[in-house]
């Protein structure tokens, strides 16, 4: 529901406020290639890292014949003319959203697309996807100690401005440059995500590398903890996260929708707002539920 200006905006403010070593994704799709583009330079020119990219939504949920092709032709010339790589989204939760195999399959082939944040999660679906993930090569740039390396990691100046460029240039002796980051190279598959708070720990038991669910907008730490037992290898805990987890986002997330992930948000001493027209704010005995139902996930 954003202007592109108030998208230009939100990506500026997140760009300004993120630290350099966090990987930026900016969201960016729009119903033309010419649009969706015009985005993905204002990203690449803020420092972000890659562009997050759905169907537009005049495609219906049918892909087959000449509507297949329109689709991935938006895909494919995004990807050929972006100056960021492409991360496609898959939300299950809007008619037609959803991806299907064999096109993520297509598309996965391209050297700008490098992963997929799926929604429907489901290990069925991953493991159809697995195939992808280790089929599809391709190198990263990385840390001596393999975290990511940011576009901004690679820019950034530590805010000095070089003495030469405030005197004109002149031959005057100049502290040398602080040594940039260094990196090494690793090769990485095709990287698919979890979308879906539900399906968080189901994803990743499937394969999934990490996790990008909508409910970690009112309560990052819950989800963080069930990715963060995961990764120590405590799956009763990540499960007993998850159980946690899900009634809580089932209702906030796939009942109430953007409204109650924005009430969610004002609970937890963030600013959540009202939701734009057409979509209506929360009744009274809605906002008394989720104060219910989030009272074990204040942070």
């Amino acid at each position: 529901m954003l202007s592109d200006d108030e998208t230009r905006q939100a990506l500026r403010s997140v760009a300004d406020a993120a630290a350099a070593e966090k990987v930026l994704v900016a969201g960016v799709s729009r119903d033309s290639v010419m649009g969706t583009l015009d985005l993905a330079e204002t990203a690449a020119g803020l420092g972000y890292d890659a562009v997050l990219l759905k169907r537009p939504s005049l495609f219906s949920a049918d892909v087959r014949g000449q509507k297949m092709k329109e689709r991935l032709t938006y895909f494919q010339a995004v990807a050929d003319r972006s100056a960021l790589p492409m991360v496609l989204y898959s939300p299950a939760s809007e008619p037609g959203g959803l991806l299907p195999v064999e096109m993520v399959i297509e598309l996965a082939g391209h050297p700008q697309i490098i992963g997929l944040v799926d929604s429907i999660g489901g290990r069925d679906r991953f493991e159809a996807l697995s195939g992808v993930m280790a089929r599809v090569k391709c190198e990263a740039t990385v840390t001596a100690v393999f975290a990511a390396v940011t576009a901004r990691m690679q820019s950034r100046s530590d805010g000095l401005i070089s003495a030469n460029t405030l005197m004109g240039g002149s031959n005057i002796a100049v502290a040398p440059a602080k040594a940039a980051v260094k990196t090494r190279t690793k090769v990485v598959g095709f990287q698919i995500l979890a979308g879906s708070t539900a399906g968080m720990l189901e994803g990743l038991r499937a394969g999934a590398v990490g996790v990008v669910p909508a409910f970690a907008a009112s309560a990052p730490q819950a989800c963080y903890e069930v990715l963060a037992a995961w990764k120590d290898g405590d799956e009763g805990l990540a499960q007993e996260k998850q159980v946690r987890l899900h009634g809580v986002a089932e209702r906030v997330e796939g009942e109430l929708g953007v409204a109650g992930i924005k009430f969610g948000c004002d609970l937890n001493g963030y600013f959540g707002g009202r939701p734009r027209l057409p979509l209506l704010p929360l009744t009274g005995d809605e906002r008394a539920e989720i104060e219910a139902l989030m009272q074990g996930l204040r942070n």
